[in-house]
């Protein structure tokens, strides 16, 4: 039996809740699928697959969590004197 696909979002960007410790919020990309990206990195991203996108859109850009923050991320800490 074949398996069915479940439909794509209708947005062109979805940006998926984060965890604790990271960095990273996963975002799906139409036609890419999804994507770990930062914060810094995101824009970039987004603009290299929808040059004209209108980041502030809510028709085109969907926050999950509808927060549109990134996670407060440090590095570990060394445990080594």
């Amino acid at each position: 039996m074949e398996k069915k696909r479940p439909p794509e979002p209708e947005y062109p960007v979805v940006v998926g809740s984060f965890g604790e410790n990271s960095r990273y919020r996963l975002v799906w990309l139409r036609g890419i699928g999804w994507e770990p990206l930062a914060r810094e990195d995101f824009e970039a991203r987004v603009r290299e697959v929808f040059p004209d996108i209108d980041l502030d859109d809510p028709e085109q850009v969907h926050w999950v969590d509808g927060s549109e923050e990134w996670p407060a991320w440090h590095p570990p800490e060394n445990d080594e004197p």
